[in-house]
């Protein structure tokens, strides 16, 4: 039953478009969000800022404190954690990191049905990875007993009852030097024999060359999903999900679709556009990308699959204001009730 209603989108209310379908953003805590998600009387003087060089420039990000996501999580009903991309929960010596606890921090504020997406650390998926100013070989690279001890066992010993997916996103590679899929297909079924198995497991492949049948039959051994991301360099969802034969692989019943940035804008300039993440920006929310989200929604439902729409402040400018134009759009797309 469709228990929301456009009244309730238009209030930044997310949770009941369907029950069987999940909006919610990558990462939380923007102070741009205020007076849409966050009530601003609540975090007067507890709002920090820092720098953030991005490209060649540096902008000023305020983020509000960790108990926030009491708040966050009465509009939307999942959340990616993308923090945990950048360092592991552990280090090689088995004592906790930043990162572990920040993600102790949040799971401090969770409650029951509140649903977590974390990235898995890069240096586990990473082939090459950024090294005193250069890309190089990445020794951790789908190092399995790393990963297990260094992120899979901390992160379910923190977030375990709200876990409903860990995300292993794959750098793009260029044409030179690219690998054949058909070995980047054997390393990743080694690696996914190896570690725990877990049904929820995604895969999000950044590039074109490997949405093929070798790196999806992978998928589909391993009961892995595939993530539809909206993202610069990678086609549009729509013909993402036409590569794969619109098979859904995960063994969870879960779809992650992640709108990262407008197509054909690099990372650098849809960041400085969108910032300070507060408002749409003309010229960079994408017609496309909404239609193909509700498209495959639509279809991930009746297969009895369900979507997990995870939406990037540089998709449009502003994530809740791109939430309610797919939401909106889902609703109306539906067929009416009969009378």
């Amino acid at each position: 039953m469709i228990m929301s209603s456009e009244s309730n989108i238009q209030s930044f209310l997310f949770r009941d478009i369907h029950p069987a379908l999940f909006m919610g953003t990558a990462s939380d805590r923007y102070k741009g969000w205020l007076g849409q998600i966050y009530t601003p009387h609540k975090y007067e003087r507890r709002i920090k800022r820092r720098t953030k060089k991005v490209g060649v420039k540096s902008f000023v990000e305020e983020t509000l404190p960790v108990d926030s996501v009491q708040e966050y999580f009465e509009h939307f009903s999942v959340l990616e954690l993308d923090f945990t991309f950048y360092s592991t929960l552990k280090d090689s010596e088995g004592r906790h990191t930043s990162t572990y606890h920040t993600l102790r921090s949040y799971s401090q504020y969770l409650r029951e049905g509140d649903r977590i997406i974390l990235k898995v650390p890069q240096i586990f998926f990473a082939r090459k990875v950024w090294q005193k100013e250069v890309f190089a070989e990445n020794p951790y690279y789908l190092d399995t007993e790393a990963f297990r001890e260094q992120f899979y066992e901390p992160a379910l010993e923190l977030v375990g009852p709200w876990l409903c997916g860990m995300l292993f996103e794959q750098e793009y590679h260029r044409k030179e030097g690219r690998p054949e899929p058909a070995i980047v297909a054997q390393e990743l079924d080694r690696f996914f024999s190896r570690i725990p198995h877990d049904s929820r497991y995604h895969v999000e492949l950044r590039t074109e060359a490997f949405l093929c049948p070798e790196l999806f039959k992978v998928l589909e051994h391993h009961g892995i999903g595939q993530v539809l991301s909206h993202w610069t360099w990678l086609p549009s969802l729509k013909r993402q999900f036409s590569l794969s034969k619109e098979k859904f692989f995960s063994a969870s019943g879960d779809l992650i679709i992640r709108l990262m940035t407008p197509r054909g804008m690099r990372y650098e300039d849809a960041y400085a556009r969108a910032h300070p993440f507060d408002k749409l920006v003309d010229g960079m929310l994408q017609e496309s990308m909404l239609n193909h989200t509700v498209e495959i929604s639509r279809k991930a439902l009746e297969a009895g699959v369900r979507p997990n729409i995870i939406i990037n402040n540089r998709a449009g400018g502003n994530a809740p204001l791109v939430a309610q134009k797919i939401a909106t759009a889902f609703i109306r797309s539906l067929p009416s009730p009969k009378p």
